[in-house]
C-alpha cells in the first residue's frame, strides 16, 4: 500500500536509469562491430505485416504461389518486413535515447527469407563525421541480415544522426 511519504511512480520513473541505452556517436569508432539478437520469423508476423503494410502479393500470401518467380518452397517474406524486424533490433541496443534521425538507407535484398528463418544482424561501423552542430555526428554503418544458415541475405547501408555524449 502506497502512503504519502512514498515517492509517486512517476518520480522514480524520472529518476531512474533506462536499462537499454544506446551509444553516443563520440563512442562510436570506424571498424566497430555490433551483433544483434537473433529472431525468427513466424507466420503471425507475416500476416500482421502484410495486414499493415497492405502488400497483398500472391508471392506473400500463399504457401505455392502459381506466379512466383522465386521457386521458394514455404511463405517468402517481404524484404521489408525483415528490414524492419532488424532495424527494431539494432534500435534498443544502439540507438536508444541517443538516435536522433534516420537520413538514408539503402537495402541490398541478396536471398529470399521464409517463414521460420532466423535471423540475426551484424552493424559495422563505417564512419563517424561531425556536424556544425556539435552535439551532433552522422554515423554511417553498413548492417548485414544472416539466416540460420550464415546466409546474408540482406545488407544494407544508413546514416543516421547521433548526439555526442559532451560537448567539446
Amino acid at each position: 500500500m502506497l502512503t504519502s511519504t512514498e515517492p509517486r511512480a512517476s518520480d522514480m520513473i524520472d529518476e531512474a536509469t533506462p536499462l537499454q541505452r544506446g551509444r553516443h556517436a563520440d563512442q562510436l569508432e570506424p571498424g566497430q562491430r555490433f551483433k544483434t539478437i537473433r529472431r525468427t520469423i513466424t507466420e503471425t508476423d507475416l500476416v500482421n505485416f502484410i495486414g499493415l503494410s497492405g502488400l497483398f502479393v500472391e508471392g506473400f500470401l500463399n504457401e505455392a504461389p502459381s506466379t512466383s518467380v522465386l521457386k521458394v518452397k514455404g511463405r517468402a517474406v517481404p524484404g521489408a518486413l525483415t528490414y524492419a524486424m532488424v532495424e527494431g533490433m539494432v534500435i534498443p541496443g544502439l540507438l536508444a535515447g541517443t538516435g536522433l534521425a534516420l537520413l538514408e538507407s539503402h537495402q541490398v535484398m541478396h536471398k529470399p527469407v521464409q517463414v521460420g528463418d532466423t535471423i540475426q544482424a551484424v552493424v559495422e561501423i563505417v564512419e563517424v563525421r561531425p556536424t556544425r552542430e556539435v552535439a551532433r555526428a552522422i554515423v554511417t554503418s553498413r548492417i548485414s541480415i544472416v539466416n540460420q544458415h550464415g546466409t546474408c541475405v540482406i545488407t544494407y547501408e544508413t546514416k543516421r544522426l547521433l548526439s555526442m555524449r559532451s560537448t567539446p
